[in-house]
């Protein structure tokens, strides 16, 4: 490695790529949980079920940043973690397997605190969609299909587990959180292909920025943020707690998505937008 490549990748530190705003996808599906919850929860099995999420997500995260890297995409972005890694593909790769492992372990560890095994019934299919989103010759986040990959692994999947390791009973709240969080984690994929349709066009992508270009995703992602938070506004209102109990999250959520429209959508202010608002329904609450 010659010296200029040496300063290239040292110059990345790890909580560079890290950027723990992006996990925030994986943790406000537990939030929404704990405030919707219909019945007393185990805080302990919801908190470390929801750390095993935030853990498989870590590890697809590091394998979609080595398939990209392998196939010509994103090799722009400085916050990648085959910097981190001084350039090594392998390296990057099989830090992603050590994490989905122990996501997984961890995940089958609660499952059997919880005596809920059944949930592995739909979440190991979910899993392996999840793998395939970045594993083979075409992962699924170079086709049509990736946006839909993304909803079914945040909405069902994430949200759908962590609800039923929580014990809740199946109905309309556990119906409208998986809605809401298939529509988030659409949101923030739409919102971060802009800046990058050039390089995922040359690498052979058929994401949505792709096909429909940049004004017309950041549109989509906007509306679907919007659709996130109303899902989970009529939620809380068919709640115990009543329709009157949800204004302060509904004005909350006007304004966050006022907000995210005029500076413009990307994941960090759809994210930071969206748990601004959890903490206001949270504080309303009196917790």
């Amino acid at each position: 490695m010659n010296v200029e490549r040496v300063e290239q990748f040292s110059s990345v530190r790890w909580w560079q790529a890290l950027n723990p705003a992006v996990y925030l996808v994986s943790i406000l599906p537990g939030v929404a949980v704990w405030l919707l919850a219909e019945k007393p929860l185990s805080h302990s099995a919801l908190g470390l079920a929801t750390l095993s999420v935030v853990l498989l997500q870590h590890g697809i995260n590091l394998l979609n940043d080595a398939k990209d890297w392998q196939l010509g995409a994103d090799t722009f972005k400085y916050d990648s973690w085959v910097r981190i890694h001084d350039g090594s593909v392998r390296t990057t790769f099989y830090h992603g397997l050590i994490s989905l492992t122990a996501g997984g372990a961890l995940g089958l560890l609660v499952l059997l605190l919880v005596q809920q095994l059944w949930i592995l019934v739909f979440a190991l299919p979910l899993a392996v969609l999840g793998v395939l989103y970045n594993a083979g010759q075409r992962p699924l986040s170079y086709t049509a299909a990736g946006e839909w990959t993304t909803a079914l692994c945040y909405g069902p999947g994430v949200f759908g587990g962590l609800w039923f390791v929580a014990e809740q009973p199946f109905g309309w709240s556990s119906l409208l959180g998986m809605g809401a969080f298939a529509a988030f984690a659409t949101a923030l994929l739409f919102s971060h292909q802009p800046p990058q349709i050039e390089t995922d066009r040359q690498a052979g992508k058929q994401c949505f920025a792709v096909r429909h270009g940049a004004t017309v995703t950041y549109r989509v992602s906007a509306v679907l943020l919007a659709t996130t938070l109303g899902l989970l506004a009529l939620a809380f209102g068919l709640g115990s707690r009543g329709l009157a109990s949800t204004l302060p999250f509904v004005l909350a959520s006007v304004v966050a998505v006022i907000w995210v429209v005029r500076v413009g959508p990307n994941p960090k202010r759809m994210m930071l937008s969206s748990t601004l608002v959890f903490l206001v329904e949270a504080l309303s609450r009196g917790f």
